[in-house]
């Protein structure tokens, strides 16, 4: 595996190059991917998506292109860029959903040749559930404002806290404790997300109760095997979040990435199974460190910044999944366009 003075170099030597490209919404509008022409285009915090009328499998089925990219997001605001973000992400998601997807099932189409690394993800066009379905296992320290952790403090010494459904004797929490249980705790996708009751979803025809059983439940049982997963390379999985939808077969599966530092938060574990600990703090890999370096509302992250969280994501992904990062170095623009013609080329 890379040692951490080879992912700085890796990071210095090759970082600004990695980034450079065009955003999908150009490269299409230049021509260079016409089977796209005419697509919707959304572009979202981390990822863009493109899916059209005339975009679907030759047996019918929608498709949606995800477009990873290297932005980062935190407390709803993008940040910059991060070199070899999105290679990270996808090779932690690969690796994450070959462990889960018999029990999460996953909208995406197997391609053959495509890269775990590959930031261009072939995917059904779902019928979003349009929940975050957030699972919690730690009072982590967060400063988001959906966090259990901000909920927490905000209780003033009540005896009980009222949050997402759960009653939950305030006395039994601590900052960055274990929780009573696993919880499941969702949130809404709106501009600034809230964390809701599951009352919530059913009084405004989000979901059924009975598809919001299925997707917890079916979560609760991948969070156990994940976090067995991690246990044995000495981590732990504190917290997710997952998304999901319908397909045209009518099964909800997952619907986005699953188990990365973005969507998850995992901590290193000491010799007795506890949390490690470095200056009163868990040791993390996930995307709160990045969180922790905001100062200001619209901050922007410097090169500096930026390169840090790069060997921190690099480090992660190591840690993860027990083997080297292998970065591609081709261009960014012709590693999209080679990957989004593969796909096509199988799918259509």
């Amino acid at each position: 595996m890379l040692n951490e003075t080879q992912i700085r170099e890796l990071v210095a030597e090759n970082g600004a190059h990695v980034n450079e490209g065009r955003p999908i919404k150009q490269i299409i509008a230049d021509g260079d991917l016409p089977r796209l022409d005419g697509c919707t285009i959304l572009e979202g915090k981390v990822s863009d998506s493109v899916f059209g009328e005339n975009l679907a499998t030759r047996d019918g089925k929608p498709i949606r292109l995800m477009f990873r990219n290297n932005r980062i997001s935190t407390h709803d605001v993008n940040r910059g860029a991060i070199p070899f973000k999105d290679q990270v992400l996808a090779n932690n998601h690969d690796h994450m959903l070959k462990l889960v997807e018999h029990v999460l099932g996953s909208s995406q189409f197997k391609v053959p040749g495509l890269q775990a690394s590959s930031t261009v993800i072939p995917a059904e066009n779902l019928k979003l559930i349009m929940v975050e379905n957030v699972l919690r296992m730690y009072n982590a320290e967060s400063s988001t404002s959906t966090s259990l952790y901000q909920h927490w403090l905000k209780a003033n010494g009540s005896p009980r806290l009222d949050y997402a459904g759960h009653s939950i004797d305030v006395s039994q929490l601590s900052a960055n404790g274990v929780l009573p249980y696993l919880m499941d705790t969702p949130s809404t996708k709106d501009k600034v997300d809230r964390t809701i009751d599951p009352q919530y979803l059913f009084d405004n025809d989000v979901c059924t109760p009975a598809q919001y059983n299925q997707l917890r439940n079916a979560s609760i049982m991948a969070f156990g095997m994940v976090s067995q997963y991690l246990s044995e390379r000495g981590m732990i999985l504190v917290d997710t979040k997952t998304e999901h939808g319908v397909n045209t077969e009518g099964q909800i599966v997952a619907a986005d990435e699953l188990y990365t530092m973005d969507s998850s938060r995992f901590w290193r574990m000491d010799d007795d199974g506890q949390p490690l600990t470095r200056d009163g703090k868990p040791v993390s890999f996930s995307k709160e460190f990045a969180r922790g370096m905001v100062t200001e509302k619209d901050q922007q992250f410097t090169d500096e910044q930026a390169g840090e969280i790069a060997v921190r994501y690099i480090q992660g992904l190591q840690h993860l999944t027990s083997t080297a990062f292998e970065p591609d170095l081709r261009p960014r623009d012709q590693r999209i366009v080679e990957s989004t013609n593969l796909i096509l080329d199988h799918l259509l």
